[in-house]
Order: C-alpha cells, then structure tokens, then sequence
C-alpha cells in the first residue's frame, strides 16, 4: 500500500505542482478527443491546456498495419517546444517538436515536419481491438499552432521480391516489417536510391519496441550500415527467433559520413542551422538468398578446379613414365658429350673500361696478385656437407683477385660464377625456404587471432561499416559474413602446394644423379638450386591464407595481409631469374628478406601517411631512384664494387677516361640495355607517384613490383633466343597459358567490387551481384585466375632453362 502512495504522490508532484514540488500551479485542462485516421486536426496548444487524442483500431495475428504520426508546428517556439507522447499498449513513444537532431561538432538541426512510425507489439488474439492516445503538450504560454494526423501505412510488410518505393528525411524515418516466409533461412535486404547524398543509413532490428529509428539512436541495436546509392544487408533466420525484423531507413542529418562535403558553420553555442532540404528518395527489396545446395556446388566447383591441376599434373608423368626408356638413351648420350667435351676455358677479353678499372683502382677493391690458376680452386666433391660452410670459398685472399678478373670478362659464361661449391650453394638457398617458413608462423598467427576478433566485433555490434565487402555477394557460413571470398582464396594454397611437390620431385631426381656422379648434373645445364623455388611456394601458400584472412574483414588497417606476401613473390622471382645465371653473386636470404621488409614497411607507412602528403612522396621518390641507381650498379659491376668516400672521385675519374679522353662505349652492352631500360621504367613510375600521389600506396608499390618482374623477365627471354638457345615445348605453352590467364586475371581485378580508399557508403556504389554459380563474385574470379596464373609463372621459371640441361655451362652465357 505505501508503494502505491508513494507513486501516486510522485504522479501529482508531475502533472500537479512543480518539479521541484513546490507551489501549486493551477490545474491544466485536458482535453480527450476520439479521432479517427487519416484526419488532419488542427489545434493550438499552450501552458495551460493539454490535448489527448484517442484512436483505435484492429489489429490481427496474420496482418500487420502499420500506424504513422505526422505532424507539422506551424509557429515557431525554440524555447519551448511542443511535446508529443503516444502511449500504446506495451509502448510509449515521445518527441519534441522542433527536433532538434546533432551533428558533428554537436551542430544543431531544427525539424519542424516530424513523422514517426508506431511500433506494433504482436497479439495473440486471431482479432483484438487495441487503443492509443497522442498527448500533446507544450509549456510555452503562448499558443502554438500544430496539425496531426494519424495514418495507415500502406505495404508495411514487405513482400519477397516485390520492390518499395518510399520517402525519408532525417525528421521523417521509415521502416517496415519482412516476414520470412516457408523454407527461405536467407534473404538479401537491398535499399538502392538515384540520389548519391543526402546521406543515410539502413538497418536490420528485431521486432520489439521501441525501434530505433532516428539518426542519435539507429546504431544501438540489429546490423547497419550507411549508404549513398546502394546497401545490402544479408539477413539469417536463425538470428531472429521471431521469424521477422525490422527494415530501417534513416537519412542523416549531415553527408560526412558517407564522403560527402561538409559546409563550414560557426561553432557558436547552442546556435540553430538550417538543414535545407534533405528529403531521399529510396527503394527497398528483399530477395531470397543461396540455398545450401549452393554452397555446396561452390565448393565442389572451388576443388574441381584446382584438383584437375593434380589430375593434369599426375597425367604428364604418366606420360613422362612411358617415356622413361627414351629418356635413359638421351641421358647417356648427355653423359658421353659431357665427359668427352673440353674443359671450359674461354680467352679473357678486356675493353679499356675493365682495364681502367684494375689500373686505377676506381670501382674495385685492392687487388693481390694471384699466381694460382682459376681451376685450381675449388673443393673436392667428397668433403662431408657439415665441414662446408659459404665463407670458406671467399676467405682465402687470391680469391679476391680471381673475382675481380672472372667478372669483369666481356664475356661471361655460367662456368665463371658457378665456382663455389655446390653444398655451399644449397646450405645458403634453404635458408630461403627457412627464414619464409619462420616468417610465415610469427606472422600467420596473430593475423588469425586478429581477424577472428574483428569478426566478432561485427557479429556483436552489428556495425557492417567496419568491413568493406561486396554486400551484394557475401555469402555467410557460420561466423564469416563473406565465406565465397574467402573460399576462393582455396587456389593458392592448393596450387601453391602442388608446386612444392613438383619441385621436390626434381629436387629428388637431381640428388639421385648427383650422387651416382652423373656429369649431366654436375658440369652440364643450369646450376639446379631448389631453396628459392621452395620458398616461392611457400610464399604462394601463405598468401592464399593471409588473402583468406584479409577477406574475413577487409579494411584499411589489415590491408597488409593482402599483399605483403605479394612483395614476396615478386622480390624471390626476380631473385631467382638472377639467381640462374649467376649462382655464386646471388643475394642472401638475409638480405634479401630485410629488402623485402623495408618494402612493406614503406607500403604501410603510404597508405597511413602518404595521402596527400607532398613531403613523404618526395622522400619516397628520392629513395626509389637512389635505391634504383645503387641496385643498377650492383647489377652492371656484379658486385665488384665499394660503396665508400672515394666512391664520387672514382666515378668522376671514370666519366673522363671513358667518356671524355676516349669516348668508348659500355663494356657490357646488354646488361647496361636492360639497367637502362630498367631506370627508366622506374624514374617514371616515381615521377607518376610524385605527380599523381594515388591514394592506393600498396597497389602502386605493387604495381612497381611487377613492372620491374616483367621487365627482367621479357629481358631474360629476349636475351635466351639471342644467345641461340631455345624454349623447350613445355614452357612454351606455360608461358603462352599464364600470359592468356594473367590477361584476363588482371580484367576482374580492375573491377573494384570495393575498396577501403573511400568511405563504406561509397565502397558499396561498385558492389555487383554475384556471377558464377550465384556464389562468386568478379573478385572470386581474380582470386581463381591470378593463383592459376601465379603456378604457371612459377613453372615458367622451373622448365624454361630444360633446354640447356645437355649443354655444358662454359658454353651458356651469363645475361
């Protein structure tokens, strides 16, 4: 009983007195009208009489209207708005008007036209009349002008397939009720519009009350997302155990959100800004999604693909099996012109910039006379591999002079940089596989453990602007909102393992022969070191898993698990194109995955600080091309040169004898075509980012990357048809394959189903629909064609020197 006083004391301190309790104020007239719908009423209001309008109306359990409330205040009263409170059975729902709706630095905007759809708790009646009353009321003393008026909504509940056409405004939201219907579990919500801004917001909310429906207060519950002219929201049965939801429409009271411009304002207190018109057009659609049978057949469609590569493959041995007795005769042959061929020994040829160099001491470093002939050094062939080591070859002090004399030949020859020991070679290549292997688990683990987390970010906040996916194809599968963009990713990691396995074949062969002492294998063809053809598969697996994980929620802050290991397998093929020709001056793996990381950590650095920002592109581009001239030296010199303060005197010294006193020509011609041809490539490339500035840094580095890969490797083939050499038939059609499918792998990922460059409403303008089994998108399609691609360049690289294996290295030149 005290309880029921002590509230019934508090409702007279409210409607009676003031808040404070204090004096009594006289006593309101309230006034209780029965209206009816679609009535306009016009009425004033004051501090001394409130208004209640009755309605009523029937509802049933297998139809649901909806109820909207519309109202306009026809004089102005800032300070003391009209108050509007419709009380329902199990809700309550108040405003004020004007609305005062906020912005972004706390901006305010007034509303003066405010209409809210009811919220419509169920019954459990097959029929129930049910009643609601408006209270309006104001504390202003003088009279303020209003009209109400009470309305149905026509196609509140969403029909599937059948678009809604429809109206809103920040003051007016709309939403309305979809119903899944009989054995459909997932249906795909599309909003579109024609107009880009003003910018708003759709939603996905449970059917309770009160619906969230104004731009403060969309966020708090269900899925959203902003949009400008597109959004889609995929929707599962199991996540609304009321078998319905909620779609709801907000407009925004300002476009920032969705990278539109915002106008400058005075930021003075409590000062009130005109909004103007932002009334949008939209429409919405509801459409039924993939069935599980679709999901199966993606799968099934994802391992057809790549298993045929298997199939393919086991078939060529097949073949390569029938062939075996064939093989054996061509292999003793090999072994007879091996064994019978003269010892390479070619005449030392010496322009006058090799000789300036050993006279002047301008790029080399001190020479020590040598009286020992280039073949006696070496190591016997029988020494245990544990007693080998890399710097055993460079430690003695002749070497140094032999060095300097073998490369700096006119012509050179694979026999001259193929000197060191074999089990030196191969200990220093495996440490690529290695170090990309222990590279590959402390990286791998904490994207996993990243990515997992910011799923569930998603999944529990509902915030769908944190991912940019291509809403109108992600297919979720348990907690993955985007499973097909993660499936595809299957090729690579596929792929990248069959590679591995044809490699160790070869490894495997080749062993076998060295230790029957074939001279096939020991004197003849290019030096067979797999460590780096290991490590590029490696690479080509991890980054079909980072891919994966990047597309469990792609975003500007994981962007780099898309493409780190892209750098990756561009740097070790270059590496090993180098590496073919020149076995014993190739980098190590140390320093070669210390350029790598500082690649990707510039990559990081321009996407975080490099937009717009004039002083970092300047640092970029200074760097590319003094890392671009250092490398072109290393290249042209072969690594016979010093890096010190003498370094300018000696180039000076250089350009006066060579270029002025005697005006002869470079020493190696084909070698400084290709660094020619390389600067310029690449000065260019650095002058379109210092000009153009692209806000995708990664791509662009990415995409110098690949024109360096290219250039080397057009280079190459042109260089091995020049030689006189050939292409044997199997890489032949490697090569014409990848260059067909790197075509049209480069044509699906200029689509741009999304990108993070922009804000998550204007990603979603190039959202498409999917396009292969209703399960794959264009981006699914690059996913499948550029990991095909990527097998077939790294089996280019693996078969295109097959034709050299009978021909002894004295006689294969080095380019």
């Amino acid at each position: 009983g005290r309880l029921w006083r002590l509230a019934a004391l508090f409702w007279l301190c409210v409607t009676q007195l003031d808040f404070g309790c204090g004096a009594v104020r006289e006593t309101k007239n309230v006034v209780q009208k029965d209206a009816e719908f679609d009535v306009t009423y016009n009425d004033t209001v004051t501090s001394e009489n409130q208004t209640i309008y009755a309605f009523n109306h029937t509802i049933s359990r297998n139809k649901t209207e909806g109820v909207r409330v519309s109202v306009d205040v026809l004089s102005q009263g800032l300070e003391s708005p009209t108050l509007f409170v419709v009380r329902q059975k199990q809700a309550v729902l108040s405003f004020q008007v004007p609305l005062i709706l906020r912005g972004l630095y706390q901006r305010k905007y007034p509303y003066n036209h405010v209409g809210r759809t009811l919220c419509q708790p169920p019954t459990r009646a097959a029929s129930e009349t049910q009643y609601f009353f408006v209270d309006v009321s104001t504390l202003s003393s003088t009279g303020t002008n209003y009209q109400l008026r009470v309305s149905r909504v026509e196609s509140f509940t969403l029909q599937t397939d059948k678009k809604f056409s429809f109206t809103a405004s920040p003051s007016q939201p709309q939403y309305f009720k979809y119903v899944f219907p009989d054995g459909v579990d997932t249906v795909i919500v599309k909003v579109n519009s024609d107009m880009t801004f003003p910018c708003s917001v759709m939603s996905v909310q449970d059917i309770q009350c009160p619906v969230y429906d104004l731009d403060n207060n969309v966020a708090f519950i269900g899925m959203y997302q902003t949009m400008t002219k597109k959004g889609a929201i995929t929707v599962q049965r199991k996540d609304f155990p009321s078998n319905s939801f909620y779609v709801v429409v907000v407009v925004k009271t300002e476009d920032e959100a969705c990278g539109g411009p915002l106008r400058f304002y005075p930021l003075r207190p409590d000062e009130l800004i005109d909004a103007g018109n932002r009334t949008k057009v939209l429409d919405v659609i509801v459409t039924p999604a993939i069935n599980s049978e679709v999901y199966v057949m993606g799968m099934l469609f994802c391992l057809g693909i790549f298993l045929s590569f298997y199939l393919l493959t086991l078939l060529v041995a097949c073949v390569e099996n029938k062939r075996f007795t064939c093989v054996c005769v061509c292999v003793c042959v090999c072994v007879c012109v091996c064994s019978t061929g003269k010892t390479p020994a070619s005449p030392y040829e010496y322009g006058s910039f090799a000789f300036s160099l050993f006279h002047h001491d301008l790029f080399l470093p001190s020479l020590l006379p040598s009286e020992r002939s280039l073949e006696s050094v070496g190591r016997s062939r029988q020494e245990s591999l544990s007693s080998v080591e890399e710097d055993d070859y460079d430690t003695l002090d002749d070497i140094n002079s032999d060095k300097n004399i073998v490369r700096t030949k006119k012509f050179l020859y694979v026999s001259d940089l193929s000197r060191k020991d074999k089990r030196v070679l191969s200990k220093k290549y495996q440490i690529y596989f290695w170090n990309i292997a222990t590279i590959a688990v402390f990286y791998a683990l904490p994207v996993v453990q990243l990515v997992i987390t910011y799923q569930t970010v998603v999944n529990v906040t509902g915030n769908q602007d944190i991912c940019f996916y291509n809403f109108l194809c992600a297919h979720p599968l348990g907690a993955l909102s985007a499973f097909n963009n993660i499936l595809s990713n299957l090729g690579y990691v596929m792929l990248g393992l069959l590679f591995l396995l044809i490699v160790l074949k070869r490894d495997i062969v080749h062993n076998r022969a060295l230790v029957r002492n074939e001279l096939s294998a020991l004197e003849c063809g290019i030096p067979k070191h797999f460590g780096l053809f290991y490590a590029m598969g490696t690479a080509l697996m991890m980054e079909g898993l980072l891919s994966a994980c990047y597309h469990v929620c792609p975003n500007y802050t994981n962007f780099q698990f898309d493409t780190s290991f892209m750098y990756m397998i561009a740097g070790l093929c270059m590496l090993k194109l180098y590496q073919k020709r020149h076995p014993d001056i190739n980098a190590s793996a140390y320093t070669a995955y210390a350029c790598l990381a500082a690649v990707i950590f510039f990559s990081v650095l321009g996407v975080v600080f490099g937009k717009g920002n004039t002083v970092f592109w300047i640092i970029f581009s200074v760097i590319h091309i003094l890392s671009t001239l250092l490398l072109s030296t290393q290249l042209y010199y072969m690594g016979r040169w010093r890096l010190d303060s003498g370094v300018l005197r000696r180039m000076v010294y250089i350009v006066y004898t060579d270029c002025i006193r005697q005006c002869s020509g470079p020493m190696y011609i084909d070698r400084m075509v290709l660094l020619v041809m390389g600067n310029i490539v690449n000065w260019s490339l650095a002058a379109y980012g210092l000009i153009e500035r692209p806000n995708d840094f990664a791509s662009y580095l990415l995409a110098i990357a690949i024109c360096n890969l290219l250039l080397y490797f057009a280079f190459y083939i042109i260089m091995k048809l020049r030689s006189g050499e050939r292409i044997q038939c199997l890489a032949l059609v490697c090569i014409l394959f990848t260059a067909v499918v790197w075509g049209f792998a480069l044509y699906f990922f200029f689509q741009g189903l999304s990108t993070w460059q922009k804000t998550p409403a204007e990603s979603r303008e190039h959202n498409r629909d999917c396009i292969v089994l209703s399960f794959f998108d264009d981006h699914d399609i690059w996913h499948f064609l550029s990991s095909i691609a990527m097998f077939g360049s790294f089996l280019v690289l693996l078969t295109m020197d097959d034709d050299l294996d009978t021909v002894q290295r004295d006689k294969i030149f080095v380019f």
